[in-house]
């Protein structure tokens, strides 16, 4: 290494380019919840704290981010079932805490579907991940909760993510209407057998 010569670009970089992505990412979801199809990348950008410039290197395209802000979501949330059992008292309360981050996702989806709706194939793709990451966590969460005898229902996973989807569906647009209360009551309705 000489004066001239620095030698090879310091770690520190790469970190500040996964930064900048996972900012991106998190700005895109919040702003595809809020503000759906008329969500622009300058409001991404502004959002994240960003140029248009690093928007533009992480993500060529709007449908770019969109496909990469719904996989992010969908990993956010898959990661949050196990850690969420490992860190609640109860399987039981881990599963409500899932169910009310899930919740959350759904937000940011409708969003993102809003402005994918041009791309049928890739929406049917996104939405075939979702189900193969999420069930299976989902599934998992409620097998714990019936190995310590705390979920007495036999709702399968699937049934409860459509649940909670409908739940959501119209939930942005009634400030009467809280979801996450209705889910908490969802959630209490597991450890009963009807």
């Amino acid at each position: 290494m000489t004066a001239t010569d620095p030698g090879p670009l310091p770690a520190r970089r790469r970190a500040d380019v996964e930064r900048n992505e996972r900012a991106l990412l998190e700005a895109a979801a919040a702003v595809f919840a809020q503000s759906g199809r008329h969500a622009t990348v300058r409001d991404v950008a502004e959002a994240a704290g960003v140029g248009m410039g690093t928007l533009y290197r992480h993500f060529p395209t709007r449908g770019d981010l969109v496909i990469a802000v719904y996989r992010h979501q969908i990993e956010v949330c898959a990661a949050a079932g196990p850690e969420l059992l490992r860190a609640e008292p109860s399987p039981l309360e881990a599963t409500r805490k899932w169910m009310l981050l899930f919740a959350d996702f759904l937000g940011a989806k409708h969003g993102m579907v809003t402005v994918m709706r041009g791309d049928p194939q890739g929406l049917a793709t996104l939405h075939a991940l979702f189900l193969e990451r999420l069930a299976p966590v989902l599934t998992a969460l409620l097998d714990a909760g019936r190995a310590v005898g705390e979920v007495a229902s036999d709702a399968t996973a699937y049934e409860l993510m459509r649940a909670v989807g409908d739940l959501c569906a119209f939930a942005p647009d009634d400030p009467d209407y809280d979801v996450r209360r209705v889910i908490a009551l969802l959630v209490r309705g597991l450890a009963t057998t009807g």
